[in-house]
């Protein structure tokens, strides 16, 4: 082998003289590498598959630089010289699980982590099954006394089982979960009622939807407890804190029992309003530090999977926190996500990412009015409502489609009213017509303090100036109207032609709502008459057998004599709707001798095996 053809060494350190004088007199290139950067190099190998923070302080020399960085995979180069870290750089995750990879990794002292600015607010209706019932019972005067145990109870595997309790049975020791004849022996005067899990259920989403009056975005969290994310909304209620007593005051109302927490992730709030104090309040800065002494029951797990760490001596996030992840990523690589205490660690630290999946977007342009005391009718407020509207979507070149107005009851119910446009529309006063006689329908309850107006559906809208003798649009007129007649009589009772995808005349024009997009069709070739016959008329035609164009016929009692025509023009109906036994069409323009213009159709041909003797009707009538 050729001493060109020879592998390259690693470029470390140039040569020293004495190597050079060796060189020159033995004619052979010795080693150059350096004893201290191989060592340097073995190092950051061993600390990035320890998953390890290795601080090396040595000499102020180029080979052993006092330095402090996060090992990772990328931080070994093929030369043998680890990269140095780039500023205000934060700890990489290596592990065989992705983001479940650097939980034991701590940033150093100069790297500074971003502010969070995402927060979540979670909410803990820790007896919203029973205050619900308690509700119930006292409108039926069957609400039991406060002092006497009382239970929900479900059907379980082996027999009825404890859903839900009040205070005097927790006082005796019945807990959730238990069978009920096993309280029962604990507790001989327990009350149990079967529980309405479909009724809660329903009064959950309820409750998540007038929760908007805080936030847009609202979820159900589990069986019994709400997810909002109040990014940026908590400055319209003097802060987080007092926007939690609100919280607060409003579900008391409400005769429910509420624990409540704001912190940047939703697994951290989860188990704020679990396991933390009375209306917390946890920074970005915090996170790690309060989430380190909450009890892994607090990581959304199975019941199995708690009893598993429990027994590995894990009892606290911080606990596993401290445990390598690529132990724990073995042996959870396959678990699901409710089963899984790296990924759940990983949502509650913010390092995988848990968004509010709300089950329908919020509008994206809406102006609420709050008031100071319960009203019972929105409609002095609505001008302003709608100004305010019309002026956001002016200023963002939109115009409305869907409007909907929000009542938000002081009883947790919301009620709603819709409007719809025929065309993308921002003027105040056409908008404010539009529910005329439509807030009738609105519920008030024992009256509502919030009213919110939004555009649910917007389209892009041109400003367009007037003419010198015009008030308003081009064309804005019979929009207008349509809109006004849609809401007085109804959207099914507005209705206008539009074009529809068939070759058969009968079915090529369908009616559909005056508010509804029209189909938007090609423009037909063959000129069709300005006016159908429905149905059909037949007439007695004379014409030259099989296929002959018609000669003379009678049509309403007089005899016409045909003087031009033009076709046969063949029209068949979809194969996807042909029925067996569907005959053809033979289509002509005629004119008679009246020069009357007449659309004719044959119905078969004679041989066709489909039928008898063809028919001859009038299917139409040109202008």
């Amino acid at each position: 082998m050729k001493t060109k053809d020879k592998l390259p060494v690693l470029p470390f350190s140039p040569p020293k003289a004495k190597d050079t004088a060796a060189e020159s007199t033995t004619g052979h290139t010795p080693s150059r590498t350096n004893p201290d950067m191989l060592a340097h190099a073995i190092e950051a190998l061993r600390a990035a598959m320890a998953v390890d923070h290795h601080t090396k302080a040595g000499p102020a020399n180029q080979d052993s630089t006092d330095t402090t960085w996060v090992s990772d995979p990328d931080s070994f180069t093929p030369i043998g010289a680890p990269k140095s870290p780039p500023p205000q750089r934060l700890a990489q995750k290596v592990g065989r699980v992705g983001v479940a990879a650097g939980a034991v990794t701590q940033p150093n002292n100069s790297i500074t982590k971003p502010t969070l600015t995402r927060r979540i607010t979670t909410i803990h209706l820790p007896r919203f099954a029973m205050e619900r019932w308690a509700r119930w019972a006292a409108t039926q005067n069957e609400a039991p006394p406060e002092d006497i145990p009382a239970a929900l109870a479900t059907e379980g595997h082996h027999g009825s089982i404890i859903h839900a309790t009040n205070r005097a049975a927790e006082t005796e020791g019945v807990h959730i979960g238990a069978r009920v004849v096993d309280m029962r022996a604990l507790c001989p005067d327990l009350k149990v009622t079967f529980a309405d899990i479909g009724g809660d259920q329903k009064a959950l989403e309820k409750l998540m939807l007038w929760a908007r009056r805080w936030c847009p975005w609202t979820a159900i969290d589990g069986p019994a407890g709400l997810v909002l994310d109040t990014t940026g909304a908590d400055h319209l209620w003097g802060g987080e804190a007092a926007m939690l007593r609100d919280m607060e005051e409003r579900f008391a109302r409400l005769g429910l029992s509420a624990n409540l927490a704001v912190s940047p992730t939703h697994g951290a709030s989860w188990a704020l309003s679990r396991f933390g104090g009375v209306r917390e309040v946890c920074t970005a800065d915090a996170l790690s530090t309060r989430m380190s002494n909450m009890p892994v029951r607090a990581l959304r797990l199975t019941g199995d999977t708690v009893q598993l760490l429990n027994r590995l001596g894990l009892k606290s996030v911080g606990d596993l926190m401290a445990v390598p992840r690529v132990s724990l990523a073995r042996r959870f690589s396959r678990a699901d996500l409710i089963a899984n205490p790296l990924l759940r660690l990983d949502q509650m630290m913010d390092r995988l990412a848990e968004p509010v999946s709300a089950h329908e977007d919020p509008p994206r342009f809406v102006v609420q009015a709050n008031l100071a005391e319960p009203v019972q009718d929105p409609t002095p407020h609505l001008p302003a409502l709608c100004k305010d509207l019309c002026a956001q979507l002016t200023q963002a070149g939109f115009g409305a489609r869907r409007i909907q107005v929000r009542v938000f009851r002081t009883d947790g119910e919301v009620s709603h009213i819709d409007v719809a446009t025929a065309q993308a529309n921002r003027d105040p006063d056409h908008l404010l017509r539009l529910f005329d006689d439509q807030l009738e329908r609105i519920n008030p309850g024992f009256g509502f303090d919030l009213i919110t107006l939004g555009a649910t559906m917007v389209e892009a809208m041109q400003h367009r100036q007037p003419g010198l003798s015009q008030k308003g649009q081009d064309g804005a007129d019979l929009p207008q109207l349509l809109d006004r007649l849609t809401a007085r009589l109804g959207a099914h009772a507005v209705t206008r032609p539009t074009h529809n995808a068939s070759h058969m005349p009968e079915r090529a024009e369908v009616w559909q709502p005056a508010l509804q997009n029209a189909q938007t069709t090609s423009t037909m070739r063959t000129k069709r008459p300005t006016r159908l016959l429905d149905p059909p008329e037949e007439v007695r035609v004379l014409y030259a057998v099989p296929e002959g164009p018609p000669a003379q016929f009678v049509w309403r009692r007089v005899t016409r004599r045909v003087v031009r025509f033009s076709g046969p023009e063949r029209i068949a109906p979809e194969w996807w709707q042909d029925m067996p036994g569907t005959r053809l069409r033979d289509y002509y323009n005629v004119e008679d001798q009246l020069m009357h213009r007449l659309w004719l159709y044959r119905h078969g041909v004679l041989g066709d095996y489909r039928g008898t003797t063809p028919r001859w009707f009038v299917h139409g009538v040109f202008a």
